[in-house]
C-alpha cells in the first residue's frame, strides 16, 4: 500500500481531504502529515448545510496529533472558508479531525482526556510534550 494512502486510512480521511506529504524528521524526532484537497473541491456550509459550497479563500492551520511510534505527529492543512451558495456569507469549514480553535486532533484530546483522569495536569504534560497551560 503506498504510504501516502496507508496514512489516510489510519487518520480516516474522506474526501475531498487527503493525505499529500509525509515529513519524518529523525533529528527534529517528528512526523509531519500534510492534508490539502484538490482545486474545486466543493464542501458543505456549516452554517445551514448547504452543499456544493466552493472554497472562497484557504488559510494553513496545524494540529498535534497521536504520536506514531515513539515520534510525534502533527498535521498541516489548508483549510478553507467557504461561500454559502445559499447566502449565508463567507463561513470556515470545520475540520473533521478536530474542534473549531483546538491545536490538537480529535483523537489526541481524548487521549489527554483519558490521561488526565488518571494522573495530574503537570504529569500528562511532561508525558506528551506539551505545556500544562495549553492542555
Amino acid at each position: 500500500m503506498e504510504l501516502k494512502r496507508l496514512f489516510q486510512e489510519a487518520l480516516g480521511l474522506e474526501g475531498p481531504w487527503r493525505v499529500t506529504k509525509i515529513e519524518f524528521s529523525p533529528e527534529e524526532k517528528r512526523i509531519d502529515i500534510t492534508i490539502d484537497f484538490p482545486a474545486g473541491s466543493e464542501f458543505t456550509c456549516p452554517t445551514c448545510g448547504a452543499s456544493r459550497a466552493k472554497a472562497y479563500d484557504t488559510r494553513w492551520e496545524d494540529w498535534r496529533h497521536l504520536d506514531f511510534f515513539q515520534y510525534p505527529a502533527y498535521l498541516h492543512a489548508r483549510v478553507p472558508r467557504v461561500e454559502c451558495p445559499k447566502g449565508c456569507g463567507v463561513k470556515k469549514v470545520a475540520v473533521p479531525w478536530a474542534r473549531k480553535g483546538s491545536g490538537f486532533t480529535l483523537l489526541f484530546e481524548a487521549l489527554i482526556m483519558a490521561l488526565v483522569r488518571e494522573m495530574p495536569v503537570a504529569a500528562v504534560a511532561r508525558l506528551i510534550g506539551e505545556h500544562d497551560t495549553k492542555l
